[in-house]
């Protein structure tokens, strides 16, 4: 996720979509309106890293700010991991300079575990079911943003030198434990 300006191309659909299945992207999920995901951790790749709050902005998903590259966001508007629904969690592959906290997620492979502890004290636990790279032109809007389960969001593929940015998204798929 190499420049702010261009968010996977999801981002920009992302508001339509989910108005055409019948959800308001601007207004986060109120069922667990107190509670929120803290930190992530998936140790298969060695990574534990803290969650930040994402919303919307000018109609897309935010990011986490490039500052902040060891932290992943929980998108509000998507459910909060451990409750039903589809739960979205992204993070950056890399900055300019060094790797971000999603560099390792291609390797996360079918069977891994992933645990995302909550304010309540929960740790909701996932299996991970599926890795993708997409192209962003192809991002799977419905199985991301509609679809149970957990999904982990970062760029990767080719990097693009001219545009600033990868061509790919990588996805990871996870059903609760």
């Amino acid at each position: 996720m190499a420049k702010s300006g261009r968010v996977v191309l999801a981002g920009a659909i992302t508001g339509l979509v989910l108005v055409a299945f019948g959800q308001n992207l601007q207004q986060p999920r109120q069922a667990a309106a107190s509670v929120v995901p803290e930190r992530i951790d998936i140790p298969s790749i060695d990574l534990e890293a803290p969650l930040m709050k994402l919303g919307v902005k000018n109609g897309e998903v935010e990011l986490p700010p490039y500052d902040k590259p060891d932290t992943a966001g929980w998108y509000t508007g998507s459910a909060v991991p451990g409750e039903k629904g589809a739960s979205v969690i992204i993070g950056h592959v890399d900055t300019k300079t060094a790797p971000a906290v999603f560099y390792k997620l291609r390797q996360v492979r079918k069977g891994s575990r992933i645990k995302v502890e909550r304010s309540d004290g929960k740790v909701a636990t996932y299996k991970v079911d599926a890795v993708e790279q997409v192209h962003k032109d192809e991002f799977p809007l419905r199985k991301v943003y509609v679809e149970d389960g957990l999904k982990l969001v970062t760029c990767g593929g080719v990097f693009d030198r001219a545009k600033g940015e990868y061509e790919d998204n990588i996805i990871v798929y996870a059903s609760r434990v």
